[in-house]
């Protein structure tokens, strides 16, 4: 089965509901207006029949007087022309003693009226009905009925007032007919006003399709409008946007990374390579086969860690780095990383600044925080300046143990501080002066803080460049247990 367009199953809804509401207005509006004509028409007959029986009692109360009667039957003839009814006048066992109707109108099939209507406007006085009073009207009617009386209030003679139903039912057929004209004609325009609504509503929807296969092609340059009047596709437009941003920015990002990566791989494979060709070859000779041998190994254990690198940020991002905790002293394993760097620190003639509180018990993956404050201080030794300072700081702050290591030098630019932190980015200025690494050595360090339920910031200006991070610090009562526990094993 093909796939509708969003544009015509929007359309098709709201068609569907326009006409849904349209029948049923015009269902309850074609009833109550049926309901409200049949009351009308009754309240209508039931008027005439009290007015044409008070002109019976009043033409009965003369019965010898011609000119009244005369009177009497051209008045009379008159109203049931005028309203378009017919009028009966019986006597009390339902003889027609007068018929009046209207000059187009059928002649009566009977000249007596039904007993059980008789019998019924008798008891009541008034009554109202449908019907053809037992077979006397030609047609199905509407009636209503009144009882004439004497001085003493005696019945003297029956009222019958009717209307043909066919009468009404063309009335009814009239508004009917107009009703579905207007219709018909309020529909054709709300349909072509719900086009233009749903085109100008997925209108939106086709700029993004078409933006998403720009993206699909790798042309992420294109923005969709962000102005569209309407919340949830405007939210949508700027989620677009930003996901266009963040996939130009990762595809630059991993371009970058290509680039670097292939190079970082190619200069110690070559070296490897070279070396290795050369022992066998012979041009190398044996007496000093060690000293390459020994450069080999460095580079092999730099492809090494370049991989171990890669895939750690691959387990990071899959959310499958497992973090193998227990308690460790921070400020040990600190002091332990400061002291390996010791020969880079005199070769660099550094004046070095180290406070470390003791005793800062953290609860986490030791290798993995080893790791992290490694780069760091790797880092900052690697970008700070000849004879330059580094300072070093490890404390307690409330419940978190707070690390910082801060260096002289050129520093850190504005625009590449909020993406220090990004996978595969690389400043400029580490394109020049770091050449063994892919811009993964700071994403890690910031994911494995932030799985320890820690943070780290950067901060640089005025020729200093800081990073902090924090760790949640083991409180008293697990330290002492810990340290017991530690002393007992011994």
């Amino acid at each position: 089965m093909d796939r509708q367009s969003f544009f015509f199953r929007n359309y098709i809804a709201h068609a569907l509901l326009i006409l849904f509401a349209f029948l049923i207005a015009g269902s309850v509006f074609t009833r109550q207006f049926g309901l409200y004509i049949q009351a009308e028409k009754q309240k209508q007959l039931q008027s005439t029949v009290v007015y044409v029986a008070s002109q019976t009692e009043v033409t009965a109360s003369e019965p010898e007087n011609k000119l009244v009667k005369e009177l009497y039957s051209v008045y009379i003839n008159q109203i049931a022309n005028s309203d378009d009814v017919r009028i009966l006048v019986t006597d009390l066992s339902g003889n027609t003693l007068f018929d009046a109707a209207p000059s187009n109108a059928k002649s009566l099939l009977s000249t007596k009226v039904d007993k059980i209507s008789v019998e019924q406007l008798k008891q009541t006085g008034q009554f109202s009905a449908k019907g053809r009073l037992g077979n006397i009207l030609p047609e199905e009617s509407y009636i209503s009925g009144a009882v004439c009386k004497d001085d003493s209030q005696n019945v003297i003679a029956l009222v019958y007032v009717s209307s043909p139903y066919s009468a009404v039912k063309y009335m009814m057929d009239n508004v009917s007919h107009m009703f579905v004209i207007i219709l018909l004609c309020a529909l054709a325009g709300a349909l072509v006003l719900s086009y233009f609504i749903s085109a100008r509503m997925t209108q939106p929807l086709k700029i993004m399709a078409i933006a998403a296969k720009e993206y699909a092609a790798g042309n992420f340059d294109i923005r969709v409008p962000e102005d569209n009047h309407c919340t949830e596709i405007d939210e949508l437009a700027v989620s677009f946007n930003n996901m266009a941003r963040d996939l130009a920015q990762l595809d630059e990002l991993t371009r970058g990374f290509i680039g670097n990566v292939s190079h970082e791989f190619k200069t110690p494979m070559t070296t490897i390579g070279g070396f290795v060709d050369g022992m066998l070859d012979g041009t190398i000779p044996k007496d000093q086969q060690e000293k390459y041998l020994r450069i080999i190994s460095e580079e092999v254990k730099r492809l090494s860690r370049m991989v171990i690198r890669m895939l750690d940020a691959a387990k990071i991002q899959s959310g499958e780095l497992i973090l193998n905790t227990a308690p460790f002293d921070f400020t040990e394993m600190t002091s332990q990383i400061a002291l390996s760097f010791e020969q880079k620190i005199v070769h660099k003639n550094l004046n070095v600044d180290i406070d470390f509180e003791d005793n800062l018990m953290v609860n986490g993956d030791r290798d993995h925080i080893f790791r992290a404050v490694y780069n760091l201080v790797d880092n900052a030794v690697k970008f700070v300046n000849e004879n330059g300072k580094l300072t070093m700081r490890a404390y307690a702050s409330g419940n978190f143990c707070e690390f910082s290591i801060k260096n002289t030098g050129a520093g850190i630019s504005p625009e590449d501080i909020p993406h220090i932190f990004d996978r595969f980015y690389k400043t400029d200025r580490s394109r020049s002066l770091d050449r063994s690494g892919a811009g993964l050595g700071l994403y890690i360090v910031k994911n494995i803080i932030n799985l320890h339920g820690g943070d780290i910031s950067v901060r640089s200006d005025g020729g200093e460049t800081e990073f902090s991070l924090s760790l949640p610090l083991m409180d008293k009562k697990a330290v002492t247990n810990f340290i017991n526990s530690s002393q007992s094993e011994q």
